[in-house]
C-alpha cells in the first residue's frame, strides 16, 4: 500500500499499532480515541482493513491469546508499516502546511471571500415595484 492510496481507516489502524501490538477491540478503541471519535470502525470494516494491511506486509500477527474463552489476535507493525505510516504522516503534514500557507497569503493580500453560488430557484426576490417584482 502506498502512502497515496492509504485510506483514513488504514492510517488510524497503523497509528493505533505504532506504539504496541493490539487486538481487534483494542484497535477499535484506540482508533476512536486517536481520531477524537471521527473514525468509528465497525468490526467487519476493521478486519477488512487488517486483512489488507497484512497482505501488503504493513502489519503481522504478533500473537494469539485466549482471554475468557475467546481467542484474541494481536497485530503489530512491520518495518514497512512504520515506513508507510511515517510517509503518510509526512504527506499529510506537507498538505496541511501548504493549506495553512495559502490561507495566510490570502489573508495578507486581503482577498475577499467569494459568496457561495445560490442554487437555481433560490434567487432573492426582486425589489418591489419593478417589472416581475412584488407590487
Amino acid at each position: 500500500m502506498t502512502a497515496k492510496s492509504m485510506t483514513r481507516a488504514a492510517f488510524f489502524v497503523l497509528t493505533a499499532l505504532a506504539d504496541q501490538p493490539r487486538h481487534g477491540y483494542g484497535i477499535l478503541r484506540e482508533v476512536a480515541e486517536l481520531s477524537d471519535g471521527e473514525v468509528q470502525l465497525r468490526v467487519g470494516t476493521l478486519y477488512g482493513v487488517l486483512d489488507r494491511l497484512t497482505a501488503d506486509g504493513l502489519i503481522v500477527l504478533d500473537r494469539e491469546e485466549v482471554q475468557q474463552g475467546r481467542l484474541r489476535r494481536y497485530y503489530r507493525l512491520t518495518d514497512d508499516g512504520v515506513a508507510a505510516l511515517d510517509a503518510e504522516a509526512e504527506r499529510m503534514a506537507a498538505g496541511a502546511g501548504a493549506a495553512k500557507r495559502r490561507i495566510a497569503e490570502g489573508r495578507r493580500a486581503g482577498a475577499p471571500a467569494r459568496p457561495a453560488a445560490r442554487p437555481a430557484g433560490l434567487e432573492p426576490p426582486t425589489a418591489p415595484g419593478l417589472a416581475g417584482g412584488l407590487a
